[in-house]
């Protein structure tokens, strides 16, 4: 009998303990997660949180528009798109390119001469021991690539935009 008494006590200190311990827990007010959201914000922009991005963009997308990443050369969907629409930004959706305005470069990324007007913002890049300009949307501030000029390429402005295919989505013209 006195063993069970034992267990019985040392059962309820333990259930005592554990309820102690989770007390906090229990009555703290419950707060929405991010990590929760089912859904893209309304709203992304350059206030946009970077644990909200880290929760609608995947790994790869995260890795290139977020943290300036590059994608390998010769990997994205878009370097041979030909397709009459807009790219618009993976991120944020804001229309950055259109589609007559791509070019083969040859260069193993989709290649724009030109961007929707004031769409792309650019930002000296001096990492790596180059002196290059990288591209940014303007809305978001994701990443796109980088602007190179006069390479001799048969195109109105001279001007390459170097831009990785997991930075932009295509959307085709809608038909009524």
């Amino acid at each position: 009998m006195i063993g069970l008494r034992a267990s019985a006590q040392t059962s309820r200190a333990i259930i005592k303990q554990t309820w102690r311990g989770l007390a906090p827990v229990v009555s703290a007010p419950a707060r929405p997660s991010v990590a929760c959201m089912a859904t893209k914000p309304d709203k992304l922009d350059k206030s946009t949180p970077e644990d909200v991005w880290k929760t609608i963009l995947n790994a790869e997308e995260y890795r290139v528009l977020r943290q300036k990443g590059t994608e390998p050369a010769g990997t994205g969907d878009y370097m041979k798109s030909n397709s009459d629409g807009t790219y618009t930004c993976a991120g944020c959706g804001a229309p950055l390119y259109k589609s007559e305005h791509k070019f083969d470069s040859g260069c193993g990324w989709p290649a724009f001469y030109d961007e929707i007007p004031g769409a792309v913002e650019r930002h000296e890049d001096n990492e790596y021991g180059m002196r290059r300009v990288e591209i940014t949307c303007k809305n978001c501030g994701g990443h796109l690539g980088h602007v190179f000029e006069n390479e001799g390429f048969p195109t109105p402005t001279n001007i390459r935009h170097c831009v990785n295919s997991v930075s932009v989505k295509f959307k085709a013209p809608t038909t009524n």
